[in-house]
């Protein structure tokens, strides 16, 4: 039974913090003073407001908890077992942070069902939420009708001091304003205490008037420490407010109930030890061993089943009631949810001969996305405000997505390049089928890399429309011209890199990128134009590398080109041929799909006995030389580029037939 002097509320909010000085201790390692400090809100959120079905973590219409301060994550964990996940037992508590367990360090979607997005570095969580909050808005705009709103949920966040400071966030939230995204309600962890001491330090600015001026509803809860009635009804507040997103700034003391740790810096990111957490015990009237939950506790949490399957069941009745009212609309909600794409979604995707005009892959991957567009309705996204640079717009499409127009699929991102790609990932994560795009300069990836390199861990199917992929961006100069950047993403573990030679290629890699649900792809397209090459196909793309010139025989020497470089080897090897070389040219739009071919196909593309090799790509050469070996020869950009016309820089580079003839007769 409940002590007389511990109310039941109390003794839950306590079970949040002493679950997380358990498992903190017996791991030694980890941060137990945000998940002590905001127990109150976490208790106030997952008992009293949030929609959700524990035995059924993917169910559709469910609410969205993403715990942005991810190092926190001991209180997701705990109240994911506290209310009745089946992924998180009291056993993978006690496993927290070790080898296998489905308690990792950091909250990830693809380790522990329940875990809406892997948040990461700070800051990404609360962008994502802003990128669900927009597929949630999106998808009610397009679906809903009166007395049938199948699409209606919210999205919560728990942010703290660090998520503020990150200019990532800063430029989420901005976005968010603008869009008036009223679903989205972030509570922020007033704590002042961050791993160098008290923010003072660094962080002195008013937070509520920073949002206030982006647009949001701000509101401010002083006791966080102990006021669950204060918290839910903030929250409850903000629930009200349908034309703003929402933060609600909760004043706490990280690491809450532990007499000598709790408001420092110490209780940040290590354990309290076994002495305190006695102590921390008898300040919070805990009587209870470690991991041990009285089952009152468990009882209250656990309301969350019943009512989440209720909720669960008569969303399913109304939804099947949308589907006999309006078929069309709900045979394509389905679909989308199931995460299947429409028949014959790829037929209108472009094909070229030698014959067809060639034209920069920038304008061919608009022209694809004017062929996909009207086949594929749940494909959504833009540009960091390059538009008509990147060409991202859809052919035919009209209007975007704004406030008062949340049903268009086309988004302008602002000048926000990260935010743009940790709200794709946002997109994504809501698994409600929709594609997500987004496009800007190849060389601001270096802004994005960190929400692509969690796209690619959280196998999240984004699609990067990168352009201006090389030297010949020109006179823009080297500040905008990449040239290590395309192999530093090849070096990214599950992203797959394109370089498309032609409109075929640009093709193929649009449909193995919309193929590609679980893992995101980097188009790599071209300012400059480009022929149109005869061997070329949408299929073979899939096949990463593949022969698009060929001799009798071995060939005495084997080009290998991506890009507008493609056209380079081509040339170059009728040249050489001349000469009375045999040639060989192959095509090479992706390296990841070419190294998961079969051993014996890669060995009939480049056998081994034919050791004289010529790369020709305006990049770095890492990664190169595994194909061209010590007899071979890297025509690439080892160096930083230079301010003049395109072609000019391409010409005093050295990508020039010429030279590529020149270097290749120098290793013959």
């Amino acid at each position: 039974m409940v002590a007389a002097s511990v109310s039941l509320e109390s003794l839950c909010v306590n079970s949040i913090r002493m679950l997380a000085v358990d498992a903190v201790n017996k791991s030694n390692s980890g941060h137990p003073g945000l998940p002590m400090g905001c127990a109150p809100m976490g208790y106030a959120l997952w008992h009293n407001i949030l929609n959700h079905n524990p035995n059924n973590p993917k169910w559709f219409n469910r609410d969205r908890f993403v715990l942005s301060a991810g190092h926190g994550c001991m209180l997701l964990y705990s109240l994911l077992h506290l209310t009745g996940y089946k992924s998180v037992s009291i056993e993978d508590l006690k496993e927290f942070r070790q080898w296998g367990s489905r308690t990792p360090g950091h909250p990830e979607t693809f380790e522990t069902e329940g875990v809406e997005v892997t948040a990461g570095p700070l800051g990404a969580g609360i962008s994502n939420a802003v990128g669900l909050a927009i597929a949630e808005t999106h998808l009610a705009a397009k679906f809903n009708k009166p007395d049938f709103k199948i699409v209606d949920h919210y999205t919560y966040v728990i942010m703290g001091d660090g998520c503020n400071q990150e200019g990532i966030a800063s430029e989420a939230c901005s976005l968010a304003g603008h869009l008036k995204l009223g679903k989205l309600i972030a509570l922020y962890d007033d704590n002042q205490i961050t791993i160098d001491g008290r923010t003072d330090v660094s962080f002195t600015e008013d937070v509520l008037k920073r949002y206030e001026a982006y647009g949001w509803h701000v509101q401010h809860v002083e006791d966080g420490n102990h006021d669950v009635k204060a918290i839910t009804n903030a929250i409850e507040t903000a629930k009200s407010v349908k034309d703003k997103p929402s933060l609600i700034k909760i004043s706490t003391t990280i690491g809450y109930g532990s007499p000598n740790k709790s408001d420092t810096a110490g209780i940040h990111g290590a354990a309290v030890g076994e002495e305190e957490a006695l102590l921390t015990r008898e300040f919070l009237n805990w009587d209870y061993p470690p991991f041990e939950i009285p089952q009152e506790v468990y009882t209250q949490f656990r309301k969350a089943i019943a009512k989440g399957e209720d909720s669960e069941e008569k969303w399913k009745l109304k939804f099947e009631d949308y589907q006999k009212t309006f078929s069309s609309e709900g045979k394509e909600l389905k679909r989308m949810i199931e995460g299947k794409l429409p028949d014959n979604w790829d037929s209108d995707l472009p094909s070229y001969t030698p014959d067809d005009k060639g034209l920069a892959t920038r304008k061919h991957s608009q022209i694809c996305l004017g062929a996909l567009g009207p086949n594929l309705p749940e494909l959504i996204g833009g540009s960091a405000d390059l538009t008509h640079s990147n060409y991202t717009d859809i052919k035919g499409e009209t209007g975007s997505f704004q406030a008062q127009s949340p049903e268009k699929r086309y988004l302008h991102f602002g000048v926000r390049e990260h935010a743009m790609a940790a709200i794709l990932n946002g997109i994504a994560y809501h698994n409600s089928g929709l594609i997500p795009y987004g496009g800007t300069f190849l060389v601001f990836a270096d802004y994005m890399r960190g929400s692509m390199r969690l796209s690619a861990l959280s196998e999240l199917g984004v699609i990067y429309v990168l352009t201006h992929d090389s030297i010949g961006v020109g006179e823009d100069g080297p500040t905008h011209q990449p040239v290590e950047t395309i192999p530093s993403l090849r070096a990214m573990p599950n992203m797959l890199v394109f370089r498309p030679g032609d409109g075929n290629e640009t093709s193929g890699a649009y449909k193995l990128a919309i193929e590609n649900r679980k893992r995101p792809s980097t188009l790599c397209l071209s300012r400059q134009g480009m022929p149109n090459q005869g061997n070329t196909s949408i299929e073979k793309v899939a096949l990463g590398g593949y022969i698009i010139s060929d001799c009798e025989g071995d060939p005495d020497v084997i080009f290998i080109g991506t890009g507008s470089e493609l056209n380079l080897c081509i040339e170059a090897s009728k040249e050489i041929s001349k000469l009375g070389k045999k040639t060989r040219v192959i095509s090479m739009p992706c390296v990841e799909l070419f190294e998961e071919q079969e051993t014996s196909y890669k060995e009939s593309i480049l056998p081994s006995n034919v050791k004289k090799r010529v790369v020709v790509e305006a990049a770095h050469s890492f990664g190169w030389h595994k194909y061209v070996g010590l007899d071979g020869i890297c025509i690439t950009m080892d160096r930083f580029g230079a301010s003049a016309p395109g072609g000019t820089c391409m010409t005093n580079f050295g990508f020039t037939v010429e030279n590529v003839v020149s270097k290749t007769k120098e290793i013959l």
